[in-house]
C-alpha cells in the first residue's frame, strides 16, 4: 500500500471517529489546521478525507467555504435504516431470481455457523464474534446478487450514521432483551438464505427489510433513553432535536 493511500485511510477513519463520537459542535466549521495536527498528518489526505465524508452525508459544505458536521433527525435515520433494507432486500430478490454464486451461498452459510458459536450460551454471548461476522454476512448479502452497482450501494448506505447493519451491537447493556434480539435477527439471518436457496425473491426481499427494521426498534428506545447515551453510542450524538 502506498504511503499517499495509508495517510488517507488513517485521515478517514480518524476523522469519520471523531465525527461519529460528536467531538464538534454541527453549527461550527471544521478548522483543518486543527484537526491536521491532532490526527498528526497533513492537510492533503485529511482534505480528502473531508471530501469522502461530504459525499457520504456525515458533513457537509458551508457557503463561505470549509464543512461542518451534518445533523440528522429522528426520521432521517429511521429512512437510512429502512433504505439498507431496500437496497438489501433487492440484493436479494436478484440473487433468488437469477440464482448466485454456490461459493458465495456457501460462505455466508459458513458466516451464520460462526453466529451459532457466538450465541451459544445466553449467559455469555460472544458479542465481538457477533459483531464480525454480522458484519461479514451483511456484505455477502450484496455480493450473493452479482452485481457490482448492488455492492456499491449497500456499501454507501451503510456508512451513513447509525444505518449500519452493526450500529447498535455494542450497545447491549443498554437495550432491553438485546440477546433475545440476537437470536432473532439470526433466525432472520437463517430465513433469508433459505429463501434465496428456494428461488424465493419476493420472500427473500420481504425478510431483508423486515431484519432491517429490527435496527429501528433499538433507534427508537436508545433514542428516547435519557440523557447521556448519546456520548455512548457512535453516531447518536448527531441527531438533532428538529
Amino acid at each position: 500500500m502506498s504511503d499517499r493511500k495509508t495517510q488517507f485511510d488513517k485521515a478517514l477513519m480518524g476523522l469519520r471517529s471523531l465525527v461519529m463520537s460528536g467531538e464538534f459542535a454541527g453549527s461550527n466549521r471544521l478548522s483543518e489546521v486543527a484537526l491536521a495536527e491532532r490526527l498528526g498528518l497533513s492537510r492533503t489526505p485529511l482534505r480528502q478525507a473531508m471530501d469522502h465524508l461530504v459525499a457520504e452525508g456525515l458533513l457537509e459544505r458551508i457557503e463561505t467555504g470549509g464543512c461542518r458536521v451534518a445533523r440528522f433527525t429522528l426520521d432521517d435515520i429511521n429512512d437510512a435504516i429502512e433504505l439498507r433494507g431496500v437496497v438489501e432486500g433487492t440484493a436479494v430478490r436478484i440473487a433468488a431470481e437469477r440464482g448466485t454464486d454456490p461459493q458465495v451461498l456457501a460462505e455466508a452459510e459458513a458466516v451464520l455457523d460462526r453466529i451459532d458459536t457466538a450465541l451459544a450460551r445466553s449467559d455469555a454471548i460472544d458479542f465481538d464474534g457477533y459483531v464480525k461476522e454480522n458484519a461479514i454476512f451483511h456484505q455477502l448479502l450484496a455480493r450473493l446478487s452479482g452485481s457490482q452497482l448492488m455492492q456499491r450501494e449497500a456499501d454507501r448506505v451503510s456508512r451513513l450514521p447509525l444505518a449500519s447493519p452493526s450500529a447498535f451491537l455494542r450497545d447491549q447493556e443498554l437495550i432491553p432483551d438485546f440477546a433475545a434480539s440476537l437470536i432473532r435477527a439470526q433466525h432472520q439471518h437463517r430465513a433469508i438464505l433459505e429463501a434465496i436457496r428456494a428461488r424465493e425473491g419476493a420472500r427473500a426481499e420481504h425478510l431483508a427489510r423486515e431484519h432491517a427494521r429490527l435496527a429501528r426498534r433499538n433507534l427508537d428506545y436508545l433514542a428516547n433513553a435519557g440523557p447521556g447515551v448519546a456520548t455512548r453510542v457512535p453516531g447518536l450524538s448527531l441527531l438533532s432535536a428538529e
